[in-house]
């Protein structure tokens, strides 16, 4: 399918990127809003907080993981207002809505079950509600708002938070299809994965070597202990297996997870012929 490229307008009201900002594509009806919690209230007057659409609210979990409430309401202040007074987790909310008219009630709670839908196939932050109700609405309805939401994606990451990002998105393709490594020892490492756009991708099932070597950075050993923690990797036949597709910042950072020691990505890292990282990279 070909893809085009999309200009993004953002406009920092107060000129700081601390306070509201807004963003716009080109030939879009939409509007995106970023607001820090302990802003809302100053900017609530505005016109685009007066309208349908729809919200989510960024913020941590108990256990420090990225979390978020996706919502919608036919005024978001009043809506927002509400959740100042009820929800503490959050800290800032993007919404998303129309400079026109076209967003309606059915509109908006279609658009907040497939977000939701969107946000838990992600797995990248916690969402503790239940499933929004999606209601009936005709092909041609859902085609335009599938076309809205594709937009609200593409500016949600652009605002700093890809929750509705799937790992796969952000992995790198070979000449026919998706490039696929491995990283293995004699002592029963086996490790898949593919570099990302944030790092690297370790696929679910790979076995990391649980003995750890001196030489294992204190980082990657503190990463390990919280895999574990967050029940991420799980000790199965005298190795840690991982339970999730898990990202890594960088290709060593994920070989040396898996070996239990130090170790260069761009060399442990092969295609199925025995292609090192490295020599792809260039």
């Amino acid at each position: 399918m070909n893809t085009f490229g999309k200009t993004i307008r953002l406009f920092l009201v107060d000129g700081t990127p601390n306070s509201l900002t807004t963003a716009e594509l080109s030939n879009w009806t939409g509007i995106g809003i970023k607001v820090p919690r302990i802003k809302v209230r100053e900017f609530s007057t505005r016109p685009e907080f007066r309208k349908p659409g729809v919200y989510i609210l960024i913020g941590k979990g108990d256990n420090n993981e990225d979390a978020a409430y996706i919502g919608e309401a036919e005024i978001i202040a009043d809506r927002l207002a509400h959740h100042i007074a009820n929800k503490d987790f959050w800290n800032e909310v993007l919404f998303f809505g129309s400079k026109d008219q076209y967003l309606n009630k059915a509109g908006v709670k279609y658009l907040e079950n497939r977000l939701h839908q969107l946000a838990l196939s992600a797995e990248r932050y916690t969402i503790n509600q239940n499933t929004p109700t999606r209601p009936e609405l005709s092909e041609a309805e859902q085609a335009e708002l599938e076309e809205f939401l594709s937009n609200i994606k593409i500016l949600t990451a652009a605002l700093g938070h890809k929750i509705f990002e799937s790992l796969e998105e952000t992995m790198e393709q070979g000449e026919n299809n998706q490039l696929v490594l491995f990283c293995k020892n004699g002592a029963g490492a086996w490790a898949k994965g593919s570099p990302s756009t944030e790092g690297f991708i370790v696929y679910k099932d790979s076995l990391l070597i649980i003995a750890e070597q001196p030489s294992l950075p204190d980082g990657i050993v503190s990463e390990r202990r919280k895999m574990l923690a967050e029940g991420i990797i799980e000790t199965e036949n005298g190795f840690y297996k991982l339970t999730k597709d898990y990202i890594f910042t960088s290709s060593s950072r994920a070989a040396a997870a898996t070996l239990a020691r130090s170790a260069s990505g761009p060399l442990e890292w092969k295609t199925e012929e025995g292609i090192q990282l490295k020599h792809l990279e260039i």
